[in-house]
């Protein structure tokens, strides 16, 4: 079902699956597309050889879906979420939203999986008076999800602790609060994240 703009409903709930196996994930798209009937599935490559399959509609198809997602990969699949009731900005990270930072305090979490990063941004953003500035997933980060909030100090140090609560991750799992952060790392934050593109600049 389509939105206004087109593109197809994530909300209200959000299923993903990480997997080691290419071939794996494949197979694990078709079992999940076959299972239920959910709103959108997107599944591709993300480095280093990893596959993630999303899915995106009702709760109780997404559910579905993901209950034949981890019948069929077995021990490939390497993390996964279950969103019922996924916070809109999370949506909005996952397509590529950006916001340049504008408040006292930057919170980071940085997670070695694609599942524990969007975990991470949902508790957040519930839990904590903050925005979501940008929500980073695999590519171009071997295989690394992060994520940065911006909002009063306060604010950021409770959406960095519940987001960290939450991701379920244990190694790779990395974060900061900094407060005041000077005007030319916002710039760089803001401009792009990759150190490549901030030197041809």
């Amino acid at each position: 079902m389509p939105t206004g703009r087109g593109i197809p409903l994530i909300e209200p709930a959000l299923g993903l699956l990480e997997l080691e196996s290419i071939a794996a994930g494949i197979e694990v798209g078709d079992a999940m597309a076959k299972r239920a009937p959910v709103e959108v599935i997107r599944a591709g490559t993300v480095h280093p050889g990893k596959y993630l399959v999303l899915v995106g509609g009702g709760v109780a198809d997404v559910e579905e879906a993901l209950d034949a997602g981890r019948e069929t990969g077995g021990l490939a699949v390497r993390d996964e979420v279950f969103l019922p009731n996924i916070h809109p900005d999370v949506v909005a990270g996952t397509r590529g939203a950006r916001y340049a930072a504008e408040a006292e305090a930057l919170g980071i979490i940085e997670t070695a999986t694609i599942p524990a990063v969007i975990k991470a941004a949902d508790a957040g953003l519930k839990g904590a008076q903050v925005r979501l500035l940008e929500l980073r997933l695999a590519d171009d980060l071997g295989g690394k999800g992060y994520l940065l909030f911006d909002g009063v100090v306060s604010e950021v140090e409770a959406a960095v602790e519940l987001g960290l609560a939450a991701s379920g991750a244990s190694r790779g799992l990395h974060s900061r609060v900094i407060a005041r952060l000077h005007d030319e790392m916002a710039q760089n934050l803001a401009a792009d994240g990759r150190f490549a593109a901030r030197v041809r600049a």
